[in-house]
């Protein structure tokens, strides 16, 4: 738990400084400070959406001054635009009349000695922090005071995580089997079954991270039914009164107080995002009240969010909307809950869709099954929802039910994607299974209307459109749309406009394309009511266009299937705008 604060944050809004991006925990990148609460901050990539905001504490470990890295030799990532050899602090400075953030204000730096006996390059045995059931081969990749990088060998660098000597989740060459563990080799590994460290070590030329080195942590002390004040992770401008309800060896179990228990959920003890209580009130930051059951009514029978205890404060899509009043936005709805991966990853989404061979897609999971997609001349994996991946899948014509692993084989990390640099893998699962499509069959046609007999036409694509909602039950892959000719001929204005397009619309642009489709009129008002971007357009299912923002069955059709429609489309020169 974090202890109070010694110094006031004397972080303003518009300061630079450089700091470390949490979800690529090597990449140190040109931020400004773009809201200041209490001891907090919430910092922005510069030239980047605002989406991308993430909130720190004012003293944390991750963030440095102007210059740091070219001081301590790290790569500096310059904001969107600009080429790395042609960034200069000095003249950025200049251009933007801007302050760097004092180098006095982080004095706290620097004050602890290097851990003993770590150095970069060494090796060890550590757990993925995103898929605890993996005890892995990693190496220290990088060290700042006492912390290092622990980086899995041959996995993609969005696994990373900093840690110290005491961290629970790193052990010394060794310690699986010791312990009877199964270890993880890299998937590149000629011969997993045979995996020997001796051998490994020469191979990489390396050496082990001696076992002196790794430190026990000391018992945190948090016992169930204390009380605390901690940040919300699913509305991280939030912090709310808290209760332990069970602990481990290393982690708490957060509830918050007067919400349902199922929005607990498990955090490392030595989070920054949990303080003590009248935490909040020394530093002067808002503390939400713990809600009453009045709270869990009163907001949706005044026309606010419908969720049960939700004020309508924040938005799935981040600090982009500062609020919501529907359970499409809302944090805390139950369509949101589980939902990961909202956005289009901030780094990804910087390659050309054209571009082969650059895929690094994080663990997909459908159904409680993980994929990884092989599509090797598909980019822009992002973060769209599992509807997007299929379908787009189905395009590629890359799954199939051949290329299903046989369930005699170990349940562990078995598809492996690789660049065409052959660089870095990402974490995959078992492919699921189904017919493989042929690419032309979603190609949209040109169709000459006057040639057609329109009421057949009309009549079989109403058809289709049955068969495509009351069969996807029932189908192996609920989101592949079908008829693509047909639902071309009732939706022309979707021809050729694709994903990557559409992610960019406005709200107004998003309305009055839902405007442009036929008998939707009233729907077009409904979408700027819930100011629904292309973005968040994209990530729209079937049943969130139907039951979330209570659409009828025919127009939510011509709006999914749209959807569908744009997800596949070509990038094709000949289909622009």
């Amino acid at each position: 738990c974090q202890s109070f604060p010694q110094s006031k944050n004397g972080l303003k809004v518009g300061m630079k400084l450089e700091g470390i991006d949490p979800e690529h925990p090597s990449m140190y990148c040109v931020l400004s400070v773009a809201e200041v609460c209490g001891y907090r901050i919430r910092l922005h990539f510069d030239k980047y959406p605002d989406c991308y905001d993430f909130w720190l504490n004012a003293d944390s470990s991750d963030i440095h001054p102007v210059g740091w890295c070219e001081k301590t030799g790290h790569k500096l990532n310059p904001p969107k635009g600009y080429k790395e050899e042609e960034f200069n602090w000095p003249t950025y400075l200049r251009m933007f009349k801007a302050q760097a953030v004092p180098k006095s204000l982080f004095e706290n730096q620097n004050t602890t000695i290097t851990p003993l006996g770590f150095r970069v390059g060494m090796k060890l045995e550590a757990i993925d922090k995103k898929n605890p059931e993996f005890i892995c081969v990693a190496t220290v990749s990088d060290m700042v005071d006492n912390r290092f990088l622990v980086h899995f060998d041959n996995w993609d660098e969005s696994y990373d995580y900093w840690c110290d000597a005491t961290s629970p989740y790193i052990h010394p060459v060794g310690w699986c089997l010791q312990h009877g563990k199964t270890l993880t080799t890299p998937p590149d590994y000629h011969d997993p079954k045979r995996f020997s460290w001796e051998k490994y070590l020469e191979e990489t030329s390396s050496l082990p991270a001696p076992a002196r080195a790794f430190k026990s942590r000391p018992t945190h002390g948090f016992l169930p039914n204390m009380k605390f004040e901690a940040v919300d992770k699913r509305n991280p401008l939030l912090i709310r009164v808290a209760t332990v309800v069970d602990t481990d060896d290393h982690r708490v179990k957060i509830h918050f107080d007067g919400w349902n228990y199922d929005y607990d959920y498990w955090i490392d003890a030595d989070s920054p995002d949990i303080h003590p209580a009248g935490w909040c009130a020394k530093t002067g930051h808002p503390l939400q009240p713990p809600i009453s059951p009045l709270d869990l009514v009163e907001a949706s029978e005044q026309g606010g969010c419908p969720t049960p205890g939700c004020k309508g404060i924040g938005h799935i899509k981040g600090v982009k909307h500062s609020g919501h009043h529907s359970a499409l936005g809302c944090p805390y709805s139950q369509i949101n809950l589980n939902r990961e991966n909202v956005l289009q990853d901030r780094v990804s989404a910087e390659v050309p869709v054209s571009t082969p061979g650059v895929l690094k897609n994080k663990r997909v999971e459908i159904d409680g099954v993980e994929i990884t997609p092989s599509l090797s001349n598909i980019t822009s994996h992002g973060k769209f929802s599992k509807d997007h991946w299929l379908s787009v899948a189905a395009v590629q014509g890359e799954w199939n039910a051949e290329d299903s692993i046989s369930d005699e084989e170990p349940p562990c990390k078995k598809s492996l994607v690789c660049t065409n640099k052959g660089r870095k893998y990402s974490r995959a699962g078992r492919p699921i299974k189904h017919p493989r499509i042929k690419q032309e069959a979603v190609v949209t046609n040109k169709v000459n209307w006057q040639n057609e007999n329109k009421e057949n036409d009309d009549f079989n694509l109403q058809q289709a459109l049955h068969q495509s909602v009351f069969m996807s039950s029932t189908s192996t892959v609920p989101s592949l749309p079908l008829c693509w000719e047909q639902h071309s001929k009732l939706l022309p204005g979707v021809a050729g406009i694709t994903a990557r397009k559409v992610a960019k619309w406005t709200i107004e642009e998003v309305s009055e394309f839902i405007l442009s489709l036929p008998g939707c009129e009233e729907q077009a008002k409904a979408f700027r009511h819930e100011q629904i971007d292309g973005e968040a357009f994209l990530l729209l299912t079937q049943t969130d266009i139907v039951k979330i923002m209570n659409i009828k069955l025919g127009p939510a059709l011509k709006i999914y299937n749209s959807i569908l429609m744009f997800k596949t489309a070509e990038e094709n020169g000949q289909n622009e705008l």
